[in-house]
């Protein structure tokens, strides 16, 4: 698939990507420690709906979503990363369309997703592609937060997209 002058192949999620994507983690997040959320049972567990996208035989991103077993309609989008050096040549849109058309195959016209505060990127990027914000219950730099989502002092922007 070539995508704005790059060509990207785009295959499901394997077992053994989980040790090549776990040291990337926090180094494609700038140093944050975010590894821990995106242990090995995804790679695991979830491999039909989790999507790598490779250039010149290197993992240059990742997508790892799944269905909802409660939600029959909806899907979630666990972690979402792209190299630096490959940002903004839509290897990220490339992988949400790959995502959005295996979960539509399977019934699903809903995608959620949730982000940070802090992470002011992943917000804007979300909105761009057409995901509303769930209304919270505090507003934080003009974003609705559902506060104490993931624990005490652990608010969340928790994102929608009709598909």
């Amino acid at each position: 698939m070539k995508e704005r002058g790059i060509f990207l192949n785009i295959r499901h999620v394997q077992r053994e990507d989980y040790v090549q994507i776990s040291p990337l983690i926090n180094e494609w997040w700038g140093g944050r420690q975010m590894a821990d959320m995106l242990p090995r049972l995804f790679f695991e567990h979830f491999t039909d709906t989790s999507f790598i996208a490779e250039k010149d035989g290197e993992i240059i991103g990742f997508l790892i979503g799944f269905v909802s077993q409660s939600h029959e309609k909806e899907a979630y989008i666990h972690f979402v990363g792209v190299h630096p050096k490959h940002r903004g040549v839509s290897v990220g849109n490339t992988l949400y369309t790959t995502f959005f058309e295996k979960v539509r195959g399977m019934g699903r016209n809903t995608i959620r997703c949730v982000t940070s505060p802090v992470n002011k990127g992943s917000i804007a990027y979300h909105r761009k592609m057409g995901f509303d914000v769930v209304k919270g219950d505090e507003e934080v730099d003009d974003v609705s937060v559902h506060t104490n989502y993931d624990g005490t002092n652990q608010g969340r922007v928790l994102f929608k997209k009709i598909i």
